[in-house]
C-alpha cells in the first residue's frame, strides 16, 4: 500500500514510481488489464465504491481470482457524487455496517490516502416534541452499545455550530463520531488497492447475460466475450435491477433510483471551518455540511421523483438525462436558508441531481438471489453509497467465502422480496414516499405506506373495508391492523390515525377485539402466511423433512408439529406449523416475510433425483383463525361435526355449503380456537357464516395488531423479531420444538447438542413494566435498552400491552453484564430476586419484572354477559 513513507507500489503489471503517480491514479483511476480474462473465481458488475469495497475486502481475505466489469469506467456512475456524509446514529443493523465503512476510511487515512475524511460530528436537529421523543428513542439504544450521544438544547447547538437558528427548536443530539469523505476518492483507493492485489478490472465492457448450469452462475456473457465463474456480484447500481433481468432465469432486485438533490452555496463572506459539524434538520427534510469553504446542502424530499421514467431502461449516458426543476428545489432552499441564515448572502446556489437507488422499504439489498445460486446482490444504497459501502462490501465477502452471513444481515436480505416488488411501475410509485421516510418520524406499527397498495389482497378485502378495517402491509399483502367499529358506509374509509408514541388513538378498539377472542368469537383473516405443500414418493418427503426440521416429523396423519429448520450452527432459518396429511404428503405454514426465503432454502435442500415436488400455495387458501372459548360451538354448528379437537390436530370438513376445509386446532394467538384454510373460492361463503351465525356467540373481527399482543403476551416468540440465524431454540425458550433423540440427524443437530451441554449464553425473557402508567407514560415498540443493576444485558425485540393485566410486556434477550461467554446464563441468575431490571424508553427507566414462561392468564366464563359493539352494517350481512 501507497504511505507517505513509500514511493513505489505494484498495480497489476504497471509500477507507479512516486508519490505523484499514485495520487494522479486516486484522482483518475486507470484499469491496467492488458488482455481479456476468460476465467475467473469472482465476477463484480460495476466499478463503483460498493463493487470496490467487495473486491478490496475479498482480497483482504485470500481471493483475488477476481474480475470488476464496468459499462464506463471506474466509478462512472454516482459514486462520484453523493453527500460524502457518514451517520451513525442509525437502527443498530445500520449502524454496525456503518461503523466498519468509518474505520476502514480511518485506516485508508491514516495510511496516507487523501479521501477527505473528517470526524466532525453531526447535529440532529427537533423541531417537534415527537422529533425529540424519536430522538431520545434512538440516543437509548444507541449509548450502551457504544455511540457516544448528546443531548442539547438550543444553547449548546448554537456553541457546537455558530450558524445556526434554534430559536423555534425542542433541541437536538450530537454524535461526534460521524464525519464526511470524499466518495470519488474513497472509490478509487478501493479500486487501487484491489488491483494492487491481483484484481483485474474491465472498462468500457458490458454484461449481457449470466449462463447458468443447473441454476448455478456458470457463466458471464459480455461485448467482449465469456467469463467462466463460480459467484457473481451484482453492484451495478442504478443498472442492477435491468442487469438482474438480463439473466435466465431472472434475478428480482426491486430497487430503482429517484432524483436526489444536493446544492452547492456561492461564495461565503466569512471563513467556514472545515470542522463544522453536519446538520440534519429532519423536520425540514435538510442536511447541510461544510464543503470546500462553502456550505453543501442536501435534501430528501417528502414527495420524490423517479429517475429517467420516461426511458424503458437507465441510460448509460444517464447524467445527459438529468433535469432539475430549480422551482421545486427553491422552498427547500429557503427552509435551509431559515436554519442557517448565513445562506441568504450567498448566490443562488447551484443545484446537482445525483439519481440514487432506492429499495421499496428504504433498506439496503443484499444477499444471494433466490433464482440463481452463487448469484450476489449488494446495491439499493438509499442515497449515500458512501455510507455503508465500507461494512457492506465486508460483510457480502465474507457470505461469498462462508457461505452465509458472518452477522445478522436479515433486515438487508433480498430475499425479503416478491417478484411483484420488482414491478417497473410499482417501484416508481413507492420511491416517490421512500426518500422522504428516511427523515420522517415512523411511529412503530402506525405509519403505512400511501402508494403501491393494494397489490395483493385477500378475497375478504373489500368485505373487511366496509366493516371498519384499516390495513397495513406485509409482504405487499393487505392485511387488517384493526376495526374502526364507529364507521358508518356512508362515510370515507377509516384510516390511521395520527402517530403517537405514546397509547395509539385506536387502543379501545384493539381491547375490544382481545376481549372477544378471550370470552366470545375473534375472527382474524390471516391469509398472508406463507404455505407450501411438500408431497413425494413413499417416504422420501418425510425423510427429507426429518433432515431438515429440528422436531420429529414423523407424526401420525392428521397431526400438527411446531418445528424450526436450523442452520449448521443452530440458528433459525425457519419457525413453522408441518401438517401431515398423508403418509407421504405434508403441508407447511411459515410467517408471511418468509415465503421467498423459505421456499428457496428448501429447494436448494432438495436431495438430487428426489421426487419431491415443493409448492407454494399461499394464494390458494384464504386462512380465517376463528379464536376464543366459543369457537368450537360456532365451528361445529356450521359444520355439523364433533370439532372438539385436541391442540395440534387436523381434519377436513365442511363448513356452510364449503367443501375441503382444513381445520387446524391451533390459532397463533396462544388462545383457543382454529384456523381455517379455506379454498379461496368458497372464503366469502364461509367468512358470511361465520358473522351471520357468530352474532350469537359474541363475534367479532380482530385485526393483526391484537393478534400481536396476544402473542407477546403469550410468550411467543416470532420470525425476525425473535428469530434469526443467529438466534437458536434453546435461546429463544422453544426447546419443546428440538428432538435430540431422533435417529437422523437434523441440519444443526451437532450445533444445538453442543449448546444443551455447555448452556446458553443469551436468553429471551418477558419483562411486565410495573411502574409504566398506559396513559401517560411513553410506551415500548421494540429496540429499548435493557439494564440489569444498572448494567446493560440486553435488548428489547418485540412489546405490546397485556390486556389481561393492564401492563405493557416486552421480550427481549439478555446475557450476562459482563457479557461473558465463559459463564452461561442460568435461570438463577435471570430470575434472581437482588437483582433490578430495567428497560430504558426515550431516556426514562422503567422497572421491569422478567419471567421465563408466559404468565397463567385468568379464564373467562364461556357464559358471560360480554357482547361486541353492534354497527350499523351487521344487519345486513347475508350469504
Amino acid at each position: 500500500m501507497y504511505s507517505h513513507k513509500l514511493s513505489t507500489i505494484l498495480v497489476g503489471n504497471i509500477r507507479l514510481s512516486n508519490p505523484t503517480s499514485v495520487l494522479n491514479f486516486i484522482k483518475e483511476p486507470k484499469c491496467f488489464c492488458s488482455t481479456f480474462p476468460t476465467q475467473a473465481r469472482v465476477v463484480i458488475a460495476g466499478a463503483g465504491v460498493v463493487a470496490n469495497s467487495v473486491a478490496y475486502h475479498l482480497t483482504q481475505n485470500g481471493w483475488t481470482d477476481v474480475i470488476v466489469v464496468d459499462q464506463n469506467k471506474i466509478g462512472s456512475g454516482t459514486s462520484r457524487f453523493g453527500s460524502g456524509t457518514l451517520g451513525l446514529f442509525k437502527p443498530i443493523a445500520h449502524r454496525n455496517l456503518i461503523w466498519y465503512s468509518i474505520k476502514l476510511y480511518k485506516e485508508l487515512q491514516e495510511l496516507g490516502y487523501d479521501i477527505g475524511l473528517k470526524q466532525c460530528g453531526s447535529l440532529y436537529l427537533a423541531q417537534t416534541r415527537d422529533r425529540m421523543l424519536s430522538l431520545r428513542r434512538r440516543m437509548a439504544y444507541n449509548i450502551p452499545t457504544g455511540l457516544e450521544c448528546e443531548l442539547l438544547g438550543g444553547e449548546g447547538l448554537k456553541k457546537l455550530h455558530p450558524y445556526l437558528e434554534v430559536s423555534d427548536l425542542e433541541g437536538g443530539v450530537w454524535i461526534p463520531q460521524d464525519g464526511v469523505a470524499d466518495p470519488k476518492s474513497v472509490c478509487n483507493v478501493l479500486a487501487l488497492l484491489s488491483q494492487q492485489s491481483g484484481v483485474k478490472y474491465l472498462e468500457d465492457t458490458r454484461i449481457l447475460n449470466v449462463l447458468t448450469k443447473n441454476r448455478t452462475v456458470d457463466e458471464i456473457q459480455t461485448n467482449k466475450g465469456n467469463i467462466k465463474c463460480e459467484f457473481f456480484v451484482n453492484c451495478a447500481g442504478m443498472w442492477a435491477r435491468d442487469l438482474g433481468l438480463q439473466s435466465n432465469p431472472q434475478v428480482h432486485i426491486p430497487a430503482y433510483p429517484a432524483a436526489h438533490y444536493y446544492g452547492t452555496s456561492g461564495l461565503i463572506h466569512e471563513f467556514v471551518e472545515d470542522t463544522l459539524p453536519i446538520v440534519r434538520d429532519f423536520d425540514s427534510n435538510t442536511y447541510i455540511r461544510e464543503y470546500n469553504g462553502l456550505f453543501l446542502v442536501g435534501w430528501f424530499e417528502n414527495e420524490a421523483e423517479p429517475a429517467f421514467k420516461d426511458h424503458k431502461a437507465i441510460p448509460i449516458d444517464w447524467m445527459r438525462h438529468l433535469k432539475i426543476d430549480t422551482e421545486k428545489l427553491r422552498p427547500l432552499w429557503d427552509c435551509a436558508k431559515h436554519r442557517m441564515p448565513i445562506l441568504s448572502d450567498c448566490y443562488e446556489p447551484e443545484y446537482v441531481n445525483s439519481p440514487d437507488n432506492f429499495t421499496p422499504d428504504g433498506r439496503w439489498i443484499l444477499g444471494e438471489a433466490s433464482e440463481i445460486a452463487n448469484y450476489f446482490i449488494a446495491c439499493g444504497m438509499n442515497g449515500n453509497s458512501l455510507q455503508g459501502a465500507g461494512g457492506i462490501g465486508k460483510a457480502v465477502a465474507e457470505w461469498i467465502i462462508e457461505g452465509q452471513p458472518t452477522q445478522d444481515l436479515l433486515p438487508f436480505n433480498v430475499q425479503r422480496f416478491l417478484t411483484i416488488h420488482n414491478s417497473r411501475p410499482y417501484l416508481k410509485q413507492r420511491i416517490r414516499e421512500v426518500v422522504g421516510r428516511h427523515y420522517a418520524v415512523l411511529y412503530p406499527h402506525q405509519c403505512e405506506y400511501k402508494y403501491g397498495r393494494n397489490l395483493r389482497c385477500s378475497p375478504l378485502y373489500s368485505v373487511l373495508e366496509d366493516r371498519g378495517a384499516v390495513f397495513g402491509i406485509k409482504m405487499a399483502y393487505e392485511r387488517a391492523l384493526y376495526f374502526d367499529t364507529t364507521y358508518e358506509k356512508s362515510q370515507p374509509k377509516p384510516s390511521m390515525p395520527p402517530g403517537t408514541f405514546y397509547k395509539p388513538k385506536f387502543f379501545d378498539f384493539m381491547k375490544d377485539e382481545y376481549n372477544a377472542c378471550r370470552e366470545g368469537v375473534g375472527i382474524i383473516d390471516m391469509s398472508s402466511f406463507s404455505k407450501i405443500e411438500i408431497k413425494g414418493n413413499g417416504r422420501d418427503s418425510l425423510a427429507y423433512l426429518q433432515v431438515l426440521c429440528s422436531n420429529d416429523m414423523d407424526i401420525p396423519v392428521g397431526t400438527i408439529v411446531r418445528t424450526g429448520m436450523q442452520n449448521d450452527k443452530g440458528g433459525y432459518e425457519n419457525d413453522c406449523m408441518v401438517v401431515r396429511q398423508s403418509e407421504k404428503d405434508f403441508f407447511m405454514v411459515s410467517p408471511t416475510s418468509q415465503q421467498t426465503r423459505i421456499f428457496e432454502w428448501m429447494n436448494r435442500h432438495l436431495p438430487q433425483r428426489s421426487s419431491i415436488v415443493l409448492n407454494d400455495v399461499t394464494s390458494m387458501y384464504t386462512v380465517i383463525n376463528v379464536v376464543g372459548p366459543k369457537a368450537s360451538n360456532l365451528l361445529m354448528e356450521l359444520s355439523n361435526t364433533d370439532l372438539n379437537l385436541q391442540p395440534f390436530l387436523y381434519k377436513k370438513v365442511n363448513v356452510g355449503y364449503a367443501s375441503d376445509v382444513m381445520v387446524m386446532s391451533f390459532t397463533h394467538t396462544g388462545e383457543p380456537g382454529y384456523c381455517l384454510y379455506v379454498p379461496s373460492e368458497y372464503a366469502l361463503h364461509v367468512y358470511f357464516q361465520l358473522i351471520k351465525v357468530g352474532l350469537d356467540y359474541g363475534v367479532r373481527d380482530v385485526g393483526t395488531l391484537t393478534q400481536r399482543f396476544m402473542r407477546i403476551e403469550r410468550f411467543i416468540p416470532f420470525w425476525a423479531e425473535e428469530l434469526s440465524s443467529f438466534t437458536t431454540p434453546f435461546e429463544a425458550g422453544n426447546a419443546y420444538t428440538v428432538r435430540l433423540d431422533k435417529k437422523e440427524n437434523f441440519i444443526g443437530k451437532q450445533a444445538l447438542q453442543k449448546q444443551k451441554q455447555t448452556g446458553v449464553f443469551k436468553q429471551l425473557v418477558m419483562f411486565h413494566l410495573v411502574n409504566l402508567d398506559p396513559e401517560t407514560d411513553i410506551w415500548p415498540w421494540g429496540g429499548e435498552p435493557i439494564y440489569r443493576d444498572g448494567r446493560f444485558v440486553g435488548t428489547v425485540t418485540s412489546a405490546g400491552y397485556a390486556f389481561s393485566s393492564d401492563q405493557l410486556i416486552c421480550l427481549g434477550f439478555i446475557r450476562r453484564a459482563d457479557n461473558s461467554q465463559k459463564m452461561a446464563i442460568t435461570t438463577d441468575y435471570i430470575l434472581n430476586k437482588e437483582a433490578t431490571y430495567e428497560i430504558d424508553i426515550a431516556g426514562h427507566k422503567f422497572i421491569a419484572i422478567p419471567r421465563l414462561h408466559a404468565p397463567v392468564l385468568p379464564q373467562k366464563n364461556q357464559n358471560s354477559n360480554y357482547k361486541p359493539t353492534l354497527t350499523h352494517y351487521t344487519s345486513d350481512i347475508s350469504t
